[in-house]
Order: structure tokens, then C-alpha cells, then sequence
């Protein structure tokens, strides 16, 4: 997917709408701007600096690099284009005026607030407990009877609004995952907290297909194992130099491993991926098919989701949490 070209917005004579091309004649994707957002480009580009441009729905934003432009947008996989280029033709694009043209346009999706919520609603009359409530702390709304409403300003990349949004996903599109991606998610799995910083695990890296095929047969038939990127993490109790018995080592072992698929878990998520954790396999054919005797711990599946969906609903935070005082 290429950026392509620049065009008239088909609402307003201000705003403009950004084309990327594929390879394919129907391939296209369109980021539309508004008059602001417009505005706010060009004030960057024309400075010949760098910096971001929030869009209209507050959880997407346009990141203006020397080199390289991103447009990360909610539910959307990440494009980009040469900043140069695309500094080219919007600045010219803002010297002449130009017509709205007329297209359907459905309505934008809005990041919604958190609610944490009981299982008894409020009395419509209970104004007063609703201002007490809302000078709670987090922990004091989640361990009351009172629901509390907690509005979260968050970044597009911000680390919390990764973890709120994050799902899993058994169908992956076919789109390949970049490389500098991929570099991107071994580095988180590289820097996560390990046991004495001995980083007592291994990651299998599997690009080969008949090495992914394998993985499905020992992971019980799971077919979206043979995913886009796989990596298989492997415990090495060997690497971790510590003075205590062997079963402390491998337990160290097995917590790094998990810690680091935990990272590269999130750091796909926050490049616009999804994952699909795996668990249930057979450890011994896992280990033939990777060549090594190191013990598998988990095979993470990473790729474009096929179709984005929303969160699953989780169990109250008040029923997950137990204070000791």
C-alpha cells in the first residue's frame, strides 16, 4: 500500500481527502481530513518540522517524521508515506481553492469513557452520592456500591489505551507484517523485566511455512497457528546464574518467557496488529520441529486482524481485587 495522491474533500471545500494505493485496482484506503486537521498539516509541514496532528475522533492521530509520515488510526492498520512527498503535494494541493464533492459518509467512532459499574443502578433522585462519588478514588469506586464514571483522555499510543482495547484474534488477514514491525516486537520481548536480568529465555522466530504447518498439527490442530509472524518462546533456565536450586531457576525460566511474550503481546497491539496466544501444545513435537531441546512455553500468533472487533467484557474489577488492610 503506496500513498498515491491528494484530493478534494467530498463534504467540505476545506478539508481533503489522503489516497493509498495496493497493487490490486479496488485496493485503496482514503484518511479524511477536516478543515483543522488540514490546518494543523500544514502549519507542520510548512515549518519543515516534525511533530502530530490529532484527528477528529480523538484516538487517531497523523505523526509527522523527517523522513517518514504515519497515520495511525483507530481500527485500522498503520499507513504511511514519505514525508516529502506527502509535504509536495499537500502544500501545493492548499494554493487553489477547490469544489466539495458529493459522497456518503457514515458516522465516526468515538473512543467511549470506562464505566465501572454495580450490579444495583443508582436511584435517579441520588444527585448527591453521584458528586460524592466523583471524588473517589479509582480503588474506593471499585470496592464501593456506588457505579463511577472515569473519563480517560488517552493518547492513540498511549500503553493504557493498548491494554483496553486489545484483543485476541483467530483469523488473520493476509496482508504481510512489516519487518521493522516485526524488529519492533522482538525489541519489546528483548527489554521486559527478567530474573537478575539473566533473560533466561529463547524466541523462535518461524518464517519457514512448513515449520508453521507443523506447529499446527503439534498445537492440537489450532489452524491459526499458521499465522502471518509466529514466535515460539522457549524457557532457557541455563542463561539465569543464580545461586538457588534448580526447580527456582526453572520457575525464574518460565516467568521471563512469559514476561517477554507478555511485551511483544502489547507491542503488537500498539502497532495496530493483533495476537492469539497459544497454550496447548505438544512440548516434545514443538521442540523437534524448532530443533532445540529448550521447553516451550507459549507460541504468540501475530498479524492483521481480519475483521477488528470490540473488547470482551471482563468480570468486576471489585470481584477481581482483595484489599488487606
Amino acid at each position: 500500500m503506496e500513498f498515491h495522491t491528494i484530493e478534494p474533500s467530498y463534504l467540505s471545500k476545506d478539508g481533503c481527502r489522503l489516497v493509498w494505493k495496493g497493487i490490486d485496482e479496488d485496493d485503496t484506503d482514503v484518511v479524511i481530513l477536516n478543515k483543522k486537521e488540514l490546518e494543523d498539516l500544514v502549519e507542520i509541514l510548512k515549518s519543515n518540522g516534525t511533530g502530530e496532528v490529532e484527528l477528529e475522533d480523538q484516538s487517531s492521530m497523523i505523526r509527522i517524521n523527517s523522513d517518514v509520515t504515519e497515520f495511525i488510526l483507530k481500527n485500522h492498520r498503520l499507513l504511511e508515506a514519505k514525508t516529502t512527498l506527502i509535504q509536495e503535494q499537500v502544500l501545493e494541493f492548499v494554493k487553489v481553492p477547490h469544489e466539495p464533492q458529493y459522497v456518503y459518509v457514515g458516522t465516526k467512532e468515538f473512543y467511549p469513557s470506562v464505566w465501572i459499574r454495580d450490579d444495583k443502578d443508582l436511584p435517579k433522585n441520588n444527585t448527591n452520592s453521584q458528586r460524592k462519588s466523583s471524588k473517589q478514588s479509582l480503588i474506593q469506586a471499585i470496592l464501593s456500591s456506588e457505579p463511577q464514571k472515569f473519563q480517560q483522555d488517552l493518547s492513540p499510543t498511549d500503553l493504557f489505551r493498548i491494554l483496553s482495547t486489545r484483543r485476541s484474534t483467530r483469523k488473520f488477514d493476509k496482508a504481510k507484517v512489516e519487518d521493522w514491525k516485526i524488529d519492533k516486537i522482538l525489541s519489546a520481548a528483548d527489554v521486559a523485566p527478567t530474573a537478575g536480568n539473566f533473560q533466561g529465555f529463547q524466541v523462535f522466530l518461524i518464517k519457514n511455512n512448513s515449520a508453521k504447518e507443523a506447529l499446527v498439527e503439534a498445537a492440537n490442530k489450532q489452524p491459526y497457528v499458521n499465522a502471518p509472524v509466529v514466535m515460539v518462546f522457549c524457557t532457557d533456565p541455563s542463561r539465569v546464574k543464580l545461586k538457588f536450586p534448580t526447580e527456582i531457576l526453572e520457575k525464574f525460566s518460565l516467568q521471563d518467557a512469559t514476561i517477554a511474550a507478555s511485551f511483544a503481546l502489547l507491542a503488537a497491539s500498539g502497532l495496530g496488529l493483533s495476537t492469539i496466544w497459544i497454550g496447548m501444545f505438544d512440548e516434545e513435537k514443538v521442540k523437534k520441529i524448532l530443533g532445540t531441546e529448550l521447553k516451550p512455553s507459549s507460541i504468540l500468533c501475530i498479524g492483521y486482524p481480519d475483521k477488528k472487533k470490540s473488547p470482551k467484557s471482563r468480570r468486576k474489577l471489585k470481584e477481581l481485587i482483595r484489599v488487606i488492610e
